[in-house]
């Protein structure tokens, strides 16, 4: 689709387009950037409450995903980190 056809999109479908191709190409870094902009256009958009809300909601997931190998978490997602490294033996 061309720059301009892009344009003439609804915000609501530009959204959906760009999810559904992040998706599809597990786009990570699209995501990651999207979770980094979201607070400040939460701030922007009037809603800075919601945009508190959500850094720290981010940082709590971060977190998590760091720390996902410690304890009873740990031992209830082995089966995932196995199944990963086998999916991806030069780790």
């Amino acid at each position: 689709m061309a720059d301009e056809d892009l344009d003439m999109l609804s915000t609501h479908e530009l959204h959906d387009r760009a999810i559904r191709r992040a998706e599809k190409h597990l786009d990570v870094r699209f995501f990651w950037s999207l979770l980094q902009m979201i607070p400040a256009a939460e701030t922007v958009s009037g809603d800075e409450g919601e945009g508190d809300f959500d850094i720290q909601f981010s940082k709590g997931l971060i977190y998590d995903a760091l720390h996902s190998g410690d304890g009873k978490l740990g031992e209830a997602l082995r089966p995932a980190f196995l199944d990963y490294l086998r999916k991806h033996p030069d780790a």
